[in-house]
């Protein structure tokens, strides 16, 4: 295999711990409709989808409330969320490492929220592309996002990498035959398995 020229980032269980900012997110959705918290179930759910969807299962137990509930989410602010959201520490380093030899982008199934993250982070300039929910037709675990990435780059999948933590980015990963590194997820069944971001270049890959 060449090595890798592109290497390609999830964002939410890999760049930022945002499962309590999800959490935090959703459930006031749901408290606006006089609902109860996600279970355990919905949170796993909703961490790894894309925000339509994941609005429509938590509303899915309260149907009637599902189109108010969508058009609220639309007016929700998500910048107070952005409290809750944990950086990895290594993850600049890791980046300054990657350039400027190497192109860099993100495939994930955030929308809006995105651009705010990586302005408010000072990570926007590390990143030659950003592929969101709202760029697709179709969202991960569907290979548009990467085949559109790669497209943008010119490259073939074997130069690329992709760097997630669930089951969804595995499929979305293997959608184009792109190898992955799996990002704190040992029960992955990823060709590489790391638990922090400076443990990549160690792989043989580059």
């Amino acid at each position: 295999m060449p090595p890798v020229k592109l290497v390609v980032f999830d964002c939410d269980g890999v760049m930022f711990d945002s499962l309590a900012a999800n959490k935090a997110y959703y459930n006031d959705i749901l408290a606006r409709f006089g609902h109860p918290p996600m279970d355990e179930e919905a949170l796993r759910y909703v961490h790894v989808r894309n925000v339509v969807d994941s609005v429509r299962r938590i509303f899915a137990p309260y149907p009637d409330d599902y189109p108010q509930a969508e058009a609220y989410r639309r007016t929700l602010d998500y910048t107070p969320y952005l409290q809750y959201m944990r950086m990895e520490p290594d993850l600049p380093e890791f980046l300054r490492f990657l350039r400027p030899e190497r192109q860099t982008a993100i495939s994930t199934n955030r929308s809006s929220t995105m651009g705010p993250i990586l302005k408010i982070f000072g990570l926007a300039p590390y990143f030659d592309q950003v592929v969101t929910a709202l760029d697709v037709t179709h969202p991960k675990p569907h290979p548009e996002a990467l085949l559109k990435i790669l497209a943008h780059f010119g490259r073939p999948t074997e130069e690329a990498v992709y760097i997630g933590d669930s089951q969804v980015d595995l499929e979305h990963a293997q959608g184009v035959g792109m190898r992955m590194i799996a990002f704190k997820n040992p029960e992955l069944a990823a060709d590489f398995h790391v638990e922090r971001f400076m443990e990549i270049p160690e792989l043989p890959l580059f």
